[in-house]
């Protein structure tokens, strides 16, 4: 698997971002909101699709708010490898996913690196129970 971060991999569609908002579907792990949602039609060849935000009322200088988007997107590049794994049990399926940063200060690598991969160790079971539940 490839380390790099391609465009396919890009989570850019308005449209795909406000049904991500109106599933509510979020796991939380301080200091990172994981929204996801599994697309019925895949947008890309890409198993999984992601956004990053950091609000711009904690972080008014968007020096700030750049950098911490830039940490998590690397620790997502280097991490992602493990979680695709996970998804391709799922043949034909995408996920969309958007990470929020929900801290008060800059994080550190290994702060955002530890909540990440404890986010894609929960959201595989999230999927599961989400598959079990009858639809209503």
């Amino acid at each position: 698997m490839s380390l790099k971060f391609s465009k396919k991999e890009k989570l850019k569609s308005r449209k795909a971002i406000q049904q991500l908002f109106e599933t509510r579907q979020s796991i939380h792990v301080f200091p990172l909101r994981l929204i996801w949602q599994q697309f019925e039609t895949p947008l890309s060849t890409s198993p999984a699709q992601f956004a990053v935000t950091v609000p711009k009322r904690a972080f008014p200088k968007a020096v700030h708010r750049n950098r911490i988007k830039r940490i998590i997107r690397e620790v997502y590049r280097l991490n992602k490898a493990q979680f695709y794994q996970v998804l391709a049990d799922e043949e034909g399926v995408q996920f969309g996913m958007m990470f929020l940063y929900s801290g008060k200060r800059e994080p550190t690598f290994e702060e955002i690196e530890k909540a990440l991969k404890k986010l894609m160790k929960i959201l595989p079971k999230k999927i599961r129970n989400e598959k079990r539940k009858p639809a209503n």
